[in-house]
C-alpha cells in the first residue's frame, strides 16, 4: 500500500467495511485474459483467516475459469461520496476499500454449501436462513480462502481517520 496513512488494522473496522460493503468484484484469469464479476458475498473468519462464500447458476464462464486457474483477487468498497475542490486535482472521493487474493474452489458438499449460502444471506440481509437439498442443488457456491487482504480509508477533506 503505497499511502500507509490510510491503511486500516483495526479488526473492528475490517468487519465494519465488510458488513457495509454489498458487491465483491472477483477478477479472475483466464489464460492471461483478466475477467472480473460482480458479486453478492457472505464472509466469516475462521482461525483469522478471511473466508468468502460467493453463488449463482450452475453453469458459467467463471467457473470454468476456476477450475483452469483457481487464484483470484478481490476489491470492494463502500462509503463512496465525491468531493469537490479548488483545482481539478483536488478532487476525489472518499471511501473505505477491501481488496486482497485468494484461491477459488467450487463447493461440493451439501453441507459445505447450505453453511455457505447461510453465512452469504447473513452477511447481506442480517437474517438467518436455512437452506435445503433441493435449494442448494440449483445454485453453485465458491469458497474463496484468503491469502492476503488490506484495508483503505480515504476519509473527506478535514475529516480525520478516526471519524
Amino acid at each position: 500500500m503505497r499511502k500507509r496513512e490510510r491503511e486500516i488494522t483495526d479488526v473492528k473496522e475490517i468487519h465494519s467495511i465488510l458488513d457495509a460493503c454489498k458487491v465483491l468484484h472477483l477478477g479472475l484469469s483466464d489464460e492471461g485474459q483478466p475477467y472480473v464479476v460482480p458479486l453478492n458475498y457472505g464472509y466469516l473468519f475462521e482461525n483469522d483467516t478471511l473466508i468468502f462464500y460467493l453463488h449463482g447458476a450452475v453453469e458459467g464462464y467463471k467457473y470454468d475459469v476456476i477450475r483452469k486457474n483457481p487464484k483470484v483477487s478481490f476489491a470492494m468498497e463502500c462509503d463512496a461520496v465525491p468531493f469537490e475542490g479548488k483545482a481539478a486535482c483536488q478532487y476525489g472521493m472518499s471511501y473505505r476499500s477491501l481488496m486482497g487474493m485468494g484461491k477459488a474452489e467450487i463447493v461440493t458438499d451439501t453441507d459445505e454449501k447450505q453453511r455457505g449460502l447461510s453465512i452469504l444471506m447473513k452477511t447481506q440481509t442480517g437474517k438467518d436462513f436455512e437452506f435445503n437439498e433441493r435449494l442448494v442443488s440449483i445454485v453453485n457456491v465458491i469458497k474463496i480462502t484468503v491469502d492476503n487482504y488490506s484495508a483503505k480509508k480515504r476519509p473527506l477533506p478535514g475529516e480525520s481517520m478516526e471519524s
